[in-house]
C-alpha cells in the first residue's frame, strides 16, 4: 500500500487533507479515500487492448487516422464520415473512454452485443460523475458520434504471425440523426449492438477495473490510461521489470514532442492512478519507471466475467 494510504489508515482523511502540499497532492488523497472507503466495489470492464493503446487525448481536428503501439499491440483508428461524406473526428478524451467502459461493461455482464441506452447509460454517467446537462450532454453526443462511426484495426504480433482483428465499436449508430436537444438525453436510442469482431474479441480478453476508482479519476484521460495499464500488467509480473521512459513516451507520450517534456508531466497522471490502486507497487528513477509485482485492483475475479 503507497505512502498516501498509509497515511490515511494511520491518521485518518482529515488529518492526511491537512498535510497536503498542493492540488495533484489533495486530489490523490482523496481518490484513495474514495477507493479506501468503496463498500460497493462495482466492477467494470474494459477491453485488455486498451491497456496497451488508448485513444487520443484530445481532439486532433483535421486528422483522420490515429495510431497507438503498446508491447506487441497496435491500434489504428480511422475517422467515420456523415452522410454528407465529412469527417466526423477521432473520439478523444475522458468522457469517450467512460462511454466505452459503460458499452463494455454491460456487454460482458449481459452477456449480449445489444446494450441497452437512453435511462441506463444516463443514469450510469450522471453516477460516474458526468450529467446530461447542457454542454456536458453536447460533448457526450458528439464523442457517441465519434465512436459509432469510426473504424478501428487491433494488430496483435507474435514471433510467428500477426492476428488481425478488423472492425469498430459498435454496429449501429448511438444517437439519432435528426431531432436534437441539448438539454437532455431524451432522443437516444433504446439499444445499440456492438460489432461483433469487437465484441467476441472483448469476451476473450476482458479487464476487470473498480468503476470507483475510474470515477474518481475520470476528468483525466491520462490517468484513466495509466491505471488501466496497471491493472493489466502488475499482477502478472513475477519479478520487478524496467519500463524506459523511451518506451513509456511511446505508448503514452502523444501530444509530447520529446521524452524530456513527457517525462516532466509523467508523475501527475501516475501519482493518481497510483492513488485509486492501493495495491499498485510502482517507482521511478532516472531510466524509466520500475513496475513491481502486486495483487489487481480487483481482487476476486468477477461473476460477470
Amino acid at each position: 500500500m503507497g505512502q498516501i494510504h498509509q497515511l490515511i489508515k494511520q491518521q485518518g482523511i482529515d488529518q492526511a487533507r491537512a498535510s497536503s502540499s498542493d492540488k495533484l497532492d489533495r486530489t490523490c488523497i482523496d481518490t484513495a479515500y474514495a477507493v479506501m472507503s468503496d463498500e460497493e466495489q462495482r466492477i467494470g470492464i474494459m477491453h485488455a487492448g486498451f491497456a496497451m493503446t488508448a485513444l487520443p487525448h484530445k481532439d486532433l481536428g483535421p486528422e483522420t487516422v490515429w495510431i497507438r503501439h503498446g508491447g506487441n499491440i497496435k491500434l489504428r483508428i480511422e475517422s467515420g464520415t456523415d452522410i454528407e461524406d465529412n469527417s466526423v473526428g477521432i473520439p478523444f478524451g475522458s468522457v469517450a473512454r467512460m462511454i466505452l467502459l459503460y458499452l463494455q461493461t454491460e456487454a460482458v455482464r449481459t452477456r449480449s452485443r445489444d446494450i441497452e441506452l437512453g435511462r441506463s447509460m444516463n443514469q450510469w454517467l450522471c453516477t460516474m460523475g458526468i450529467d446530461n446537462g447542457g454542454k456536458t450532454y453536447r460533448i457526450v453526443r458528439e464523442q457517441c458520434k465519434r465512436l459509432s462511426l469510426c473504424r478501428l484495426t487491433f494488430y496483435r504480433s507474435f514471433s510467428e504471425a500477426t492476428l488481425i482483428t478488423n472492425g469498430s465499436f459498435v454496429r449501429d449508430a448511438i444517437v439519432p440523426t435528426k431531432g436534437d436537444r441539448d438539454s437532455q438525453m431524451t432522443l437516444w436510442r433504446e439499444a445499440v449492438r456492438l460489432d461483433e469482431s469487437f465484441y467476441q474479441s472483448l469476451i476473450e480478453h476482458p479487464l476487470p477495473v473498480l468503476e470507483t476508482a475510474i470515477k474518481q479519476i475520470g476528468q483525466r484521460s491520462a490517468a484513466i490510461d495509466v491505471y488501466i495499464w496497471l491493472a493489466y500488467r502488475l499482477h502478472r509480473l513475477e519479478k520487478p521489470t524496467p519500463i524506459t521512459w523511451r518506451a513509456m513516451f511511446d505508448q503514452f507520450g502523444a501530444g509530447y514532442q520529446e521524452v524530456r517534456f513527457f517525462r516532466r508531466k509523467f508523475h501527475e497522471p501516475l501519482a493518481l492512478a497510483l492513488a485509486a490502486y492501493p495495491d499498485a507497487h510502482v517507482s521511478m528513477d532516472e531510466t524509466g519507471v520500475i513496475l513491481y509485482p502486486s495483487p489487481p485492483p480487483v481482487r476476486k475475479r468477477p461473476a460477470l466475467i
